[in-house]
């Protein structure tokens, strides 16, 4: 159910996305190099699925600072060295001697001063290597135990930067809440562990998840209210417009948050949020029962290769989602039970090589989908059940190369489906049990004979598309 607290709409923004041109069939995106060489970084490591809970009730990440110092009390370790030593010194003189033959002193091969004060000096010698490397332990134990000392005082320091900023979030005035948000963003950016920084993107998160007043509008008599409202609103997309800039960053950079959890459960987007760019290898990004109204969200160009992409039962409601141009190689994105009402969702042009894509009883009334010019190459892409009313639904120069899109029991009531200019090389396409008119373009496409691949509703095979 849409929320009050969704209507408003939010201002200026970065600048709308410029839809590319359609492409035809003979321009297959899958050769395109780019999209191939995108989704070959998601075969160079072994990406695995988190999932996602809040930090408070999962277990933490392991990491080498978690590690408690585990090492010998110096005495033990002086009197192990020094007998170790003794003992490498007396089998060095030995050895020697033996290698010599100087079985005895009187003997005929007799054993001169200054050749046993060679071999005491070489004896001593390498005792003096083993007490060199006493001092080598007992300097890598101090070394170690100043940077565990280091790292609680840093983490001492982070948990009441920590403190004072989630009290900031509290704070009745939005100027101190502002100033709240962006101290979390700094201590997540300066975090000593990878904990410690999940810890604080939950925390912007959960503000997220506060329920609001709504808008009282702009009549003179609520002017004040209006004004504190819209002053949250800033402060709420400015969290938005933070996540998104540090997704943006590489992995491995600073100020990088890739690979880090992102639970956005039931939040209202009514601002702009943008994921141009990014990877998703790891990790859970939760848009569940998300409420979009008047936002647009951008997964332009992103990477999503064995990450986990969630919207189910997500409301698109006269906002956008943009996935222009996305490589899905091996991830899991799910609008399972989603509603697309007066929205628009953008696939155009994006390649979905490996992974799974569900739509499972969706609903798509008076929104738009586009697929246009996408490339389905080895991924699994599931319209059951599915209901599209009043809206359109383009696969327009679509290639369908390997794989399977499924529309079993998907139902298409006054919606326009396009599928002009689509070319179906192997990919498993099932339209069975489908009611509802054939799609525009359909049977051309598909040609004749039906190739196996392509199952469609026996209804249409007697009307044509």
């Amino acid at each position: 159910m849409l929320r009050s607290a969704s209507e408003p709409t939010w201002g200026t923004g970065p600048k709308w996305f410029r839809r590319r041109p359609l492409m035809s069939p003979s321009a297959a995106p899958l050769s395109d190099q780019w999209g191939r060489h995108r989704a070959a970084r998601c075969n160079q490591g072994s990406p695995h699925l988190v999932s996602f809970t809040m930090t408070l009730s999962r277990r933490p990440r392991s990491t080498r600072d978690d590690r408690e110092l585990r090492l010998w009390k110096v005495g033990r370790v002086l009197s192990v060295a020094f007998v170790a030593a003794l003992l490498v010194a007396g089998g060095i003189f030995y050895g020697l001697v033996n290698l010599l033959d100087f079985k005895e002193i009187d003997s005929t091969a007799k054993l001169d001063a200054k050749t046993l004060f060679d071999l005491v000096k070489i004896s001593f010698g390498a005792v003096a290597g083993a007490g060199a490397l006493v001092a080598l332990v007992v300097a890598y134990r101090r070394q170690r135990v100043d940077e565990a000392g280091a790292h609680r005082e840093a983490t001492r320091l982070h948990t009441e930067r920590f403190s004072q900023a989630v009290e900031k979030l509290g704070s009745n005035s939005p100027a101190v809440r502002l100033g709240g948000v962006h101290a979390l963003a700094g201590l997540a950016d300066d975090a000593p562990d990878e904990n410690l920084r999940q810890t604080c993107i939950d925390v912007l998160c959960a503000y997220l998840q506060l329920p609001f007043t709504p808008d009282p509008g702009d009549d003179p008599a609520d002017r004040a209210e209006h004004h504190h409202y819209l002053a949250l609103r800033n402060v709420r997309h400015t969290i938005l417009r933070l996540i998104g800039d540090h997704y943006r960053r590489p992995a491995g950079t600073p100020r990088s948050w890739q690979g880090h959890d992102l639970d956005l459960t039931g939040v209202t987007i009514d601002g702009p949020m943008d994921f141009t760019g990014a990877t998703f290898a790891q990790g859970t990004v939760n848009f569940r029962d998300a409420v979009f109204s008047g936002g647009m969200l951008r997964f332009n160009q992103a990477l999503l290769c064995g990450g986990a992409l969630h919207f189910n039962r997500a409301l698109l409601s006269g906002g956008a989602l943009y996935f222009s141009g996305a490589v899905f190689s091996g991830a899991t994105v799910s609008f399972g039970e989603a509603t697309f009402s007066r929205g628009a969702l953008y696939f155009s042009g994006a390649m979905f090589s490996g992974g799974t894509v569900h739509f499972t009883e969706a609903t798509f009334s008076g929104g738009t989908v586009h697929f246009s010019d996408a490339t389905f190459s080895g991924a699994t892409i599931h319209f059951n059940e599915a209901t599209f009313s009043t809206g359109m639904l383009d696969f327009r120069g679509a290639i369908f190369a390997s794989g399977m899109v499924n529309f079993r029991a998907a139902a298409f009531t006054n919606t326009m489906v396009h599928f002009t200019g689509s070319a179906f090389h192997g990919a498993t396409v099932n339209f069975g049990s489908v009611t509802g008119p054939a799609p525009h373009g359909l049977l051309t496409a598909v040609g004749t004979p039906i190739p196996p691949t392509v199952g469609l509703a026996s209804a249409w095979l007697s009307r044509g598309a």
